[in-house]
C-alpha cells in the first residue's frame, strides 16, 4: 500500500497577493524524489511555499499526511507544534546576521578582514541551528558532505556565493528534516560542485529524508525519480526520470524593445584604445591565507572577458579590487582607467566609470529603497537614492523601467520584488550611467531558463550597441554571450 506524504487536491493558490495556480493537484508518495521545473521561477517558489503552508488556498485542500503521527503525539502532550517542525527549506533568498543578531552588513564588509569578527564562523552558524526533532545529522557529517570542513573556522562574510549555498544546505540538514525542500539548490555552484550534487542528494536520501527540489530542466540531478512541470493552471505534466528528456519543454520567447536599449546606451563606439584594467603581480591574503597569488591581467577598452574559476578561487576578491571595495588595492600594482590605485583618486573616481551587478547586491539596499530609487542610485554610485534628482534623470529612469517592464513596480521596495525583477533592476542601475566597464558577477544566477536566455541576449545587445568593456562571471558556459571572446581562468 502506498504511503502518501503530501496531497494537494483542486487547489486555487494565492501567493503574495497574486493567483499562482488555478487548479493545483499533486501527490507525493514516500520514496519519490521530485524535481519541479517551470518557465517561471516565481511559480516554483509559490509551489514550495504551498507545501510549507505559506500560501492562501481558496479552494481545494493541502494535506500534510507525513506529520499526522507527530501532530497527534505533540497534541496529546500539549506541546506547541507544527508540521513544519519536520521540514527544512533552502530558499534562494537567505541572509546572515552578525553576532548582535542584526542583518546590517554593508557590501564592503566582505573585503575588510577586521570586520569579519562581527560575524559567526561556519561552525558557529551550524551550532546555532535548533532542530525540533532528533535526527542523524551532526556538524561533522554535514561539513564533510558539503565539502565545508576546510571552511569550519571561516567567517560567513568571507564565503563565496557557492560556498554560502553549500552552507545553507548544510544548515537545512541540521534541522533534521523528514521533508527537505530546496529552491534551485545548485544555483551558484561551480561545475564540480554541481556534478557532486547527485552524491550529496544520495546521502540525504539514504538517511531517510524525503526530498523535493525546484530546478531548470537541464539541471535535474542524478537521484531524482520524478519530474513535474508547472504553469499557472497547476501541474501540467509528470515524468518518471527514465522518461524525461531535456527536449524543448518551453517555447516561451521573451524579448525587450532593442531600439529603446540602443537609444539609451547611445550608439557611439569609441575608437580610442584605452587600458581599462591592469593588474601586475597582485597578491591578496587574509589572516595568512592566500586568496590571490601574483595575478597579472590586462584589459583594454572594448574587450569582453569571461572570468572563470571554481568556488573559493578568488573571483569575488579580484572583482572587489576592480570596483573599489577592497582596501588591499592600495598596496598593490593596480591600474584602473590608466590611473594607479592609491595615487590620490577617490573611491568615487573608481566607481564612476564602472557598472556592477551581483545577485547578493539587492540584500544591501535599505528597506525603503524602491525599484525607481535603486535604478537612479546608479547615477550616484550609492546603495540607494538619498538626494533629489533632476527632471532629465527622472525621464531617464522611466525609460529604463519601460525597457525592462518594471513600470508597475516603480514604487515597490526592491526587497519585496521577485529575484527576476531584482536582477533587471540591478542591471538597469549598472547601465543607467553608461559605464566604460561593466562587471556581471553571476548576474543571471537563480533565474529560470527563459529569463537566463533573455539576460544573455540583453548582454549581447549591450555589447553590440556600445563600446562597453565587459567582465562576465558564470559557472554556466551556456550563459556566456557570443560577444564574450576572451577567458581569464583563476
Amino acid at each position: 500500500m502506498k504511503s502518501i506524504l503530501l496531497d494537494i487536491q483542486d487547489a486555487q493558490v494565492i501567493f503574495k497577493g497574486k493567483q499562482a495556480f488555478q487548479n493545483l493537484n499533486f501527490q507525493w508518495e514516500k520514496g519519490q524524489t521530485w524535481a519541479v521545473i517551470s518557465e517561471s521561477g516565481w511559480l516554483q517558489t509559490a509551489f514550495l511555499e504551498t507545501l510549507r503552508g505559506n500560501t492562501l488556498v481558496r479552494n481545494g485542500k493541502v494535506q500534510a499526511h507525513f506529520a499526522k503521527a507527530y501532530i497527534e503525539e505533540k497534541s496529546s502532550e500539549k506541546e506547541v507544534h507544527s508540521f513544519r517542525d519536520l521540514m527544512a527549506y533552502v530558499s534562494q533568498k537567505y541572509e546572515f546576521r552578525n553576532k548582535f543578531n542584526q542583518q546590517n552588513f554593508y557590501f564592503q564588509q566582505r573585503f575588510n578582514s577586521s570586520e569579519s569578527e562581527e560575524t559567526a564562523t561556519v561552525e558557529q552558524y551550524l551550532k546555532e541551528v535548533e532542530p525540533k526533532v532528533q535526527g542523524p545529522w551532526t556538524i561533522q557529517k554535514v561539513l564533510e558532505l558539503l565539502d565545508l570542513e576546510r571552511l569550519r573556522d571561516e567567517s560567513l562574510l568571507k564565503l563565496s556565493n557557492g560556498e554560502t549555498r553549500r552552507l545553507v544546505i548544510a544548515s537545512g540538514l541540521m534541522r533534521q528534516p523528514y521533508i527537505f525542500l530546496m529552491d534551485h539548490p545548485t544555483t551558484g555552484l561551480d561545475i564540480q560542485s554541481r556534478a557532486n550534487f547527485g552524491r550529496v542528494l544520495k546521502s540525504i536520501l539514504d538517511a531517510g529524508t524525503q526530498v523535493l527540489i525546484t530546478c531548470n530542466a537541464q539541471d535535474v540531478p542524478e537521484g531524482v525519480t520524478h519530474i513535474a512541470q508547472l504553469d499557472y493552471s497547476g501541474v501540467t505534466r509528470i515524468w518518471k526520470n527514465e522518461e524525461f528528456h531535456q527536449a524543448a519543454h518551453y517555447d516561451l520567447k521573451k524579448s525587450w524593445n532593442w531600439d529603446l536599449l540602443r537609444d539609451l546606451l547611445g550608439d557611439e563606439k569609441k575608437d580610442v584604445r584605452e587600458c581599462i584594467v591592469e593588474l601586475m603581480d597582485v597578491s591578496i591574503s587574509y589572516q595568512g591565507k592566500t586568496i590571490l597569488h601574483r595575478i597579472n591581467w590586462k584589459i583594454d577598452s572594448g574587450e569582453r572577458w569571461q572570468l572563470k574559476g571554481p568556488n573559493g578561487s578568488g573571483k569575488s576578491t579580484l572583482i572587489s579590487l576592480l570596483i573599489g571595495e577592497n582596501p588591499q588595492a592600495y598596496s598593490q600594482e593596480i591600474y584602473l582607467f590608466g590611473r594607479k590605485r592609491g595615487s590620490g583618486e577617490s573611491i568615487w573616481d573608481v566607481k564612476r566609470p564602472t557598472g556592477f551587478v551581483a545577485p547578493e547586491l539587492a540584500r544591501f539596499f535599505p528597506v525603503n529603497q524602491t525599484c525607481r530609487k535603486v535604478i537612479l542610485s546608479g547615477l550616484f554610485d550609492t546603495m540607494g537614492l538619498f538626494k533629489k534628482v533632476s527632471v532629465e534623470q527622472e525621464s531617464l529612469v522611466s525609460k529604463w523601467m519601460k525597457l525592462f517592464e518594471l513600470e508597475e513596480f516603480a514604487d515597490i521596495p526592491i526587497q519585496s520584488l521577485s529575484l527576476e525583477q531584482q536582477r533587471w533592476i540591478l542591471l538597469g542601475r549598472a547601465l543607467i550611467k553608461k559605464p566604460k566597464l561593466l562587471i556581471l558577477d553571476e548576474a543571471s544566477q537563480g533565474l529560470d531558463e527563459a529569463q537566463r536566455n533573455l539576460f544573455k541576449e540583453t548582454v549581447q545587445k549591450v555589447c553590440e550597441f556600445s563600446g562597453i568593456t565587459l567582465i562576465y562571471v558564470s559557472h554556466y558556459q551556456e550563459d556566456i554571450p557570443a560577444g564574450v571572446d576572451r577567458v581569464f581562468q583563476l
